[in-house]
């Protein structure tokens, strides 16, 4: 007779349980644990069962709860019968079309709306700050007002919190990014200062809660990675609307997808949503497939009598492989730049030691940079550094329009295309699909023709959307419509300055896509790091030294960029303590590296359109042994210059 240790039964599984419900969630309050057959004594012994054991899970208590809430509007329904929660600590990213409700969830969350039905239930004692889209500051207040009242600056100078949200989004405790400082004037700051300012209204304060409805807006590549990380390390809960999918990534620990009136819950950043979404709708394909078939048995039982059925639908899907499958291709650079050169030639845009000035400002000077067909260029920089005006020299050059100083050669065949930050004026009695056509009706897209309709459903305007009337369009559906209109000029050079305003998500997924296939020569201005880095196969950085300077690492590297030239006067006050001698040798160290850097650029350019001339010379001998000789002097030159720029490093 073997006896059978009943603990020796129950701990593992009990382990097991516990271990389970681990990874439950937090709103689970109780889950069946396990159930177990152990046998007691000989092998006729009857088995005696365990009963069900019952957990309770306790879960952190939730701030804010939406439970059945519904709201709605006479043309749509924005919400229906939705319950939510958001418990302490917790990071949840609000995704969806434009339209479908996002910011009226912060509302109700905020209880500046009420809803129809349903209720909002709050935990005692929460305590919640708002940004909303538009801000409620008054203009005649001053900066300092708006933010601390009528409190002493000893009351919140001394504060952590203060100073690094201060010195974040203005540069410092006293403001100096703004034009007086905290005395500035609410009325005569621009947009993006007003947003800073209504940004650390709700960040100098501690809240159990915050809810920003598009945050980013108005802020600089730096000034959001700034934020991003400035969240990261609060512990508030967070509920953020935003279309910045990086921004979504770096903070969320949670997804909402508002659709159709209902909102769908998703665990992790943007990248996991975008993933599990994608499962999920091809989970949903299956069913349906499933559903489609037996209806189709069903009517054919009917039809032939009531015969057995002899088979059944077999569905081996592999879920990973599903995924990749439908997957977007990536962009085939070959031949969109073998595509771009046949449309542009060799030459799209060469800048000879140009200088690009605002009014009586340099911004860049001594320029010299070479933009072949097919290019992909993401340019970033600070703001105020020259981008737009950069994007502007060229622009004017296809008008033979040359800068002051320098010149700027433009190929014969560009036709320039330019996504500016200002609405075109439209007629507003055209319908969307009139205004497209009366462009152009049919485009051609690389190897295939689109029609005005297709590039216009591509763009977010399915079917009865065509018809709207030009005057009832959002602002992102103008956006997308002066897109359209652009692209069907068939340009072979497009910049595209901060294209991704007033667009949600989903519309910069298709345009992403569609601009893949685009076979052009293509400048990105954009201060949304995700569509940047989609788009662009190149980033390059104006950082305020009049340069412009290719960076191999892309955005990150902008930012450690920028990061040390912030900490700059730091270290120039650590050398002015020095003695006077080592001061004056540092000075003219860093002056004379400074002048071998932009002859560096400058030879590099040149060895560049070298090789571009022997590219072109292969069938010339004569040619080739001549520009062969030019390349062997100044690869000689790059060594010196390298040298001598090594020595003074060390």
């Amino acid at each position: 007779m073997t006896e059978v240790s009943l603990a020796s039964h129950i701990n593992p599984v009990t382990d097991r349980a516990h271990e389970g419900f681990a990874s439950l969630p937090s709103c689970a309050h109780e889950r069946l644990a396990s159930v177990a057959a152990v046998p007691m004594t000989g092998s006729r012994a009857p088995l005696a069962v365990l009963p069900v054991v019952l957990f309770h899970v306790s879960a952190a208590p939730n701030l804010v709860n939406l439970e059945t809430v519904s709201k709605a509007y006479p043309e749509q329904v924005i919400l229906d019968a939705v319950s939510l929660g958001v418990s302490a600590g917790q990071r949840v990213g609000v995704v969806g079309r434009n339209g479908d409700g996002k910011s009226t969830l912060l509302k109700l969350i905020a209880r500046t709306d009420e809803p129809d039905s349903g209720r909002v239930v709050r935990t005692g004692g929460t305590t919640v700050a708002s940004l909303g889209q538009a801000d409620s500051l008054p203009d005649a207040a001053s900066v300092r007002t708006a933010l601390f009242g009528d409190a002493d600056a000893h009351e919140w100078a001394s504060s952590p919190r203060v100073r690094e949200v201060l010195g974040g989004l203005f540069g410092g405790l006293d403001a100096p990014g703004l034009p007086e400082g905290l005395d500035s004037a609410i009325g005569v700051l621009s947009g993006g200062e007003r947003r800073r300012v209504d940004l650390a209204r709700v960040l100098v304060d501690p809240s159990d809660l915050l809810l920003l409805d598009e945050p980013t807006n108005h802020l600089d590549i730096e000034g959001i990675a700034w934020l991003a990380a400035y969240l990261g390390g609060i512990k508030s809960a967070i509920v953020v609307v935003t279309h910045d999918r990086w921004f979504l990534d770096a903070i969320c620990d949670r997804i909402w997808d508002v659709q159709r009136g209902s909102v769908f819950e998703y665990d992790g950043g943007y990248s996991a949503y975008v993933l599990a979404r994608a499962e999920r709708e091809r989970q949903a394909a299956i069913a349906e497939e499933k559903r489609q078939n037996l209806m189709r048995k069903e009517l054919a039982w009917l039809e032939r009598g009531a015969k057995a059925r002899t088979s059944k639908a077999k569905f081996r899907i592999d879920a990973a492989n599903e995924l990749i499958a439908n997957e977007p291709p990536p962009r085939d650079t070959a031949e969109l730049v073998s595509f771009a050169t046949a449309r542009l030639g060799k030459t799209v845009f060469e800048l000879h030691d140009v200088t690009v000035k605002a009014g009586d400002q340099v911004l860049l000077e001594h320029l010299d940079w070479m933009l072949g067909p097919g290019k992909r260029v993401g340019l970033v920089g600070v703001n105020g550094a020259g981008k737009t005006s950069l994007l502007r020299a060229l622009a004017d050059a296809t008008e033979d329009r040359q800068p002051a100083e320098g010149r700027i050669k433009v190929g014969r065949t560009v036709k320039l295309a330019w996504l500016t930050q200002h609405m075109e004026d439209l007629d507003g009695s055209w319908r969307v699909l009139e205004s497209i056509e009366q462009v152009a009706k049919r485009v051609q897209w690389g190897k295939k023709e689109m029609s005005a309709g297709q590039l216009a459903e591509r763009l977010g305007f399915v079917g009865g959307r065509q018809r709207t009337l030009v005057r009832d369009l959002s602002g992102g559906q103008r956006r997308r419509l002066q897109l359209a209109r652009l692209l069907m000029a068939e340009p072979n050079a497009l910049f595209l300055d901060e294209p991704t305003n007033d667009l949600d998500i989903e519309t910069l997924t298709q345009l992403e896509d569609l601009l893949d296939d685009w076979p052009g020569t293509m400048i990105v201005v954009s201060h949304d790091r995700y569509f940047t880095e989609r788009v662009a196969d190149e980033t390059w950085a104006l950082l305020g030294d009049k340069h412009l300077r290719m960076l191999p690492r892309g955005i990150e590297e902008y930012l450690e960029r920028r990061a040390e030239v912030k900490s700059a006067p730091a270290a120039q006050a650590a050398t002015q303590s020095k003695p006077p001698s080592q001061s004056t040798v540092d000075r003219a160290t860093q002056k004379e590296l400074s002048k071998l850097e932009r002859r560096l650029e400058k030879v590099e350019a040149r060895i560049a359109e070298v090789h571009a001339d022997m590219a072109a010379s292969a069938t010339d001998p004569a040619r080739l042994t001549e520009l062969q000789g030019r390349l062997t002097e100044l690869e000689r030159e790059r060594d010196e210059i390298e040298e001598r720029w090594m020595a003074l490093a060390d």
